[in-house]
C-alpha cells in the first residue's frame, strides 16, 4: 500500500485503493498524478511501467499491465496487456489480450476482445471486435473519420501446417504510412489474412474472404472467383516468396525504427515522460527485429530437418527454381549475419537530413503535435520523407540478398 498511497499524494485517482495490486517494482516517478485513473481491480507490475497524464485504466474489468508505456489520455478498459507500447489516445476494449512488441499509435482502438502480439498500427487504424491480429503491420488512412479498419471476427493466420510463423504480413507500408496521407485500407469482418502477405494502400478485402498473397494495387478483392483481380507473384507458400516478404517486413521495421530515432524523438523533450514513451517503442521495435529474424531462422531450419533442399518444399517454390531452398539452407548464418548488420541502418544521410531540415524549416517541433506536424507538411516535404524511408527499405532487401542471389528479382 505504500506506492497506492504516493500515488494517490500525488493526485493519481484510485477510487478503491484496498482493490489495486501495485508491485513493489513499479517506479511511482513514472506514473503520472495529472488525470491518471487506476480503477478497481487493477494490478500493475514491473520497473519499465509508463502511465502518463490522461490515462484511464480498468473502466470495464480488471486489467492487468505489465511493463507496458502507457501515453497521454490511452484508454485500456480491461483485459492483460505486457510489454508493449500505446501512444497517445490510444484505446483497448475490455477483454485485451495484448503480448509483448505491440505498438499503437496515436488515435489507435481496437473494440472488445482483441488478441494483439508483435503487431503495429499505425495513427487512427481501428481493429473491431473479436479480433486476433497477431505478427503484422498496418497503416493507412488520414484521420479519425477515414482510417484503415478491420472488421469484427478476423484473423491473421500466423501459424503454418509445417510449424513455422515465418508468417508476418505488411498492411501499407512504412515510408508512406508515416506521412498519413495514404488511403485507408479495409479487411472486412468474419474473414482472413494468410501470413505473410502484402497488401496495398486503398484496398478493400470483402466480409467473409480469407486472403493469401500480395495486391500490389488498389482493388476491391472478392475472392478468387469473378471479381478478383489477377495476382502479380506466386503463392506466398512458395520460398522465395516467403523469404522476400519477410526481409522486406524487417526492412520495414528498421525504416520505422530510423523515423523513431531521428523524428519522433524531436517530439519528446530529454527528461520527459513522452522520451521514456519514445524509448519504449523504439524497445519493442528491437523486440520485432529479434522475433523476425527468430522466425525467418526458424524457417530455413525446418527446411533443412526435412531434407527439402532440392525445390521440394510443401506449397512449392515461387517461379519453380529448384535451387532457392538449397541456397538458402547453405547461407542461413551468412543471410542471418547481414540482416544483423543492417538492422541499424538508417538511410542515406544526404536524403534523411534534407527531409529533417525541411521539418524544422515548415516551423520547428518544438512544443508542436506530433499528428499536426507530420500532416501539414507539404508535398514536397512528404515525398523528401518518403524517400529517405524508401531508401533503407531498399538498401537493407537488397543487402540481404545479396547473400541468397537466387532470391533476388527477375
Amino acid at each position: 500500500m505504500d506506492i497506492v498511497r504516493a500515488l494517490l499524494d500525488k493526485g493519481v485517482r484510485i477510487p478503491h485503493p484496498a482493490s489495486v495490486f501495485i508491485a513493489g517494482d513499479v517506479d511511482p516517478s513514472r506514473i503520472s498524478g495529472d488525470g491518471v485513473t487506476i480503477h478497481p481491480g487493477c494490478r500493475i507490475t514491473g520497473p519499465e511501467t509508463l502511465v502518463m497524464e490522461g490515462a484511464e485504466l480498468g473502466r470495464e474489468t480488471p486489467l492487468t499491465v505489465e511493463n507496458c508505456q502507457v501515453g497521454p489520455n490511452v484508454s485500456l478498459k480491461g483485459g492483460y496487456v505486457s510489454r508493449s507500447v500505446f501512444l497517445a489516445h490510444s484505446s483497448m476494449g475490455s477483454g485485451a489480450h495484448v503480448r509483448e512488441a505491440c505498438i499503437l499509435e496515436e488515435h489507435a482502438s481496437c473494440a472488445h476482445s482483441v488478441g494483439l502480439k508483435h503487431t503495429i498500427l499505425f495513427p487512427f487504424v481501428t481493429l473491431g471486435s473479436l479480433v486476433n491480429f497477431c505478427d503484422c503491420l498496418m497503416a493507412g488512412g488520414t484521420g479519425r473519420k477515414d482510417h484503415s479498419e478491420v472488421g469484427s471476427s478476423y484473423i491473421h493466420f500466423n501459424f503454418t501446417p509445417r510449424q513455422d510463423k515465418a508468417t508476418a504480413s505488411l498492411i501499407g507500408d512504412v515510408p508512406h504510412g508515416v506521412m498519413l496521407d495514404r488511403k485507408p485500407i479495409f479487411l472486412g469482418g468474419q474473414g482472413g489474412l494468410v501470413g505473410p502477405s502484402s497488401i496495398s494502400y486503398g484496398t478493400t478485402i470483402a466480409a467473409g474472404v480469407v486472403f493469401k498473397g500480395r495486391l500490389e494495387e488498389e482493388c476491391v478483392f472478392v475472392g478468387r472467383g469473378e471479381g478478383g483481380p489477377a495476382l502479380k507473384t506466386g503463392a506466398t507458400g512458395g520460398v522465395k516468396d516467403k523469404v522476400v516478404l519477410n526481409v522486406t517486413y524487417i526492412a520495414n521495421l528498421v525504416a520505422l525504427r530510423a523515423w523513431y530515432a531521428h523524428v519522433r524523438t524531436l517530439f519528446a523533450p530529454a527528461g520527459t515522460m513522452a522520451r521514456w514513451l519514445t524509448a519504449g517503442a523504439v524497445d519493442k521495435l528491437e523486440l520485432a527485429m529479434d522475433e523476425r529474424i527468430s522466425r525467418l531462422e526458424g524457417f530455413v531450419d525446418k527446411l533443412r530437418e526435412t531434407g527439402v533442399t532440392r525445390g521440394r518444399a510443401t506449397g512449392g517454390t515461387s517461379r519453380g527454381d529448384p535451387a532457392l531452398p538449397g541456397e538458402l539452407v547453405s547461407n542461413k548464418d551468412r543471410l542471418t549475419d547481414r540482416i544483423m548488420s543492417m538492422r541499424s541502418y538508417e538511410g542515406d544521410p544526404r536524403l534523411r537530413d534534407a527531409f529533417l531540415d525541411t521539418l524544422r524549416r515548415a516551423g520547428g517541433v518544438s512544443g508542436r503535435d506530433y499528428l499536426e506536424t507530420i500532416k501539414g507538411l507539404g508535398g514536397e516535404a512528404r515525398s523528401m520523407g518518403t524517400a529517405w524511408l524508401s531508401e533503407v527499405v531498399t538498401k537493407v532487401v537488397s543487402a540481404v540478398l545479396e547473400v541468397i542471389p537466387a532470391f533476388r528479382a527477375g
